[in-house]
């Protein structure tokens, strides 16, 4: 009997979001308080709508910090585990649906490409798992894979970037087709959109799907979009533009696409330019969870963001500090979907 898998899409029913605790051992060390903070308002966020399990190599410290900050501990689940970083969207489960039950995919996380260590985050979902933090089976796939490199529209059509996924120091045995074949078997894809173009200056991902195109609901695009001319991601964003209205649904249709505000250029302190980019949003029950980074186009972001989600609320989060590490709001959280917590 074939097995029907699906891959949802992230605006279906969720149990919670997964985050991993920001620790004195990370890359965070030298703005841990800024970070926790941020860590403050989106766990605040989250559990107004749903759960939030944290991993968290020192439980005990975590909610002590969290509760002095005031977080609602009675929606979270801290789980302790070791981790080398807090991106979970890269190295924690994907879950599809197979006979619509869930199950979840343990790919391999090798840090974006050997750039990084991350011999803890590559066991963050078994660890979970051992501790019956997570409800379904875990697979245990020979693929190198991050959530954020992939967008799925819960119909069975994923948008990915080539620069990603066909990275040498990812799986230099596989060619797209055979890429796109892996995708087809693993995660149900019936339409492999491959992107081209677009990058932003200072991510590590090797351009992630989710910096730059997210799907959303009714065959809607929202994408990072340049508008200014002089700016060094002006003509490869136009190019992903092209390419984006080139696309087409499984019926042959063209997406509607809704372009992001283009943030002013935010740098580290040693004049680097870092990804600031909206398209980095999370969706959850009830509402979508938006990055903002105290700008002046932060608002146009949201209301953007609200069309292409009508009906649900849409909520900032001040992620300027994610970006000194090269990240935004949807690299640290991972969607746990219905089924997934016990």
């Amino acid at each position: 009997m074939s097995m029907a898998i699906r891959l949802p899409a992230e605006w279906e029913e969720q149990d919670g979001i997964l985050l991993a605790w920001p620790h004195e051992a990370s890359d965070w060390a030298p703005l841990l308080p800024e970070v926790r903070r941020v860590y403050v308002e989106l766990i605040n966020a989250i559990t107004r709508f749903e759960a939030v399990l944290l991993a968290a190599p020192a439980p005990d410290e975590a909610r002590s910090w969290l509760q002095q900050a005031g977080a609602p501990l009675e929606r979270v689940r801290i789980i302790p585990a070791a981790t080398d970083d807090t991106w979970t969207r890269d190295c924690g489960p994907v879950t599809v649906m197979v006979n619509n039950q869930p199950v979840l995919l343990d790919f391999g996380f090798n840090g974006w490409g050997l750039k990084f260590p991350a011999q803890h985050d590559n066991q963050l979902t078994r660890c979970l798992k051992a501790q019956a933090a997570l409800k379904p089976r875990v697979n245990t796939i020979g693929l190198i894979l991050e959530g954020g490199s992939i967008e799925s529209d819960g119909n069975g059509t994923i948008l990915t970037t080539s620069q990603c996924l066909l990275s040498p120091n990812r799986n230099p045995q596989l060619d797209q087709d055979e890429l796109t074949g892996a995708l087809q078997s693993l995660l149900g894809a019936r339409l492999v959109h491959w992107l081209e173009h677009g990058h932003l200056a200072g991510d590590d991902t090797d351009a992630h799907i989710d910096t730059l195109a997210r799907l959303c609901p009714n065959d809607t695009i929202v994408y990072a979009a340049c508008d200014t001319p002089d700016d060094e991601h002006y003509q490869p964003l136009k190019r992903m533009e092209q390419e984006l209205g080139a696309l087409r649904t499984l019926t042959g249709q063209p997406y509607r696409l809704l372009p992001l505000p283009w943030p002013r250029p935010c740098h580290d302190g040693d004049g680097r330019r870092l990804p600031a980019t909206y398209a980095n949003f999370l969706v959850i029950n009830g509402a979508v969870l938006v990055p903002t980074y105290g700008q002046p186009t932060d608002n146009g972001a949201l209301a953007m963001i609200g069309l292409a989600f009508p009906g649900r609320e849409i909520i900032g989060i001040n992620c300027l500090p994610l970006l000194e590490q090269h990240g935004s709001l949807h690299c640290i959280t991972m969607q746990l979907p219905r089924g997934v917590l016990p």
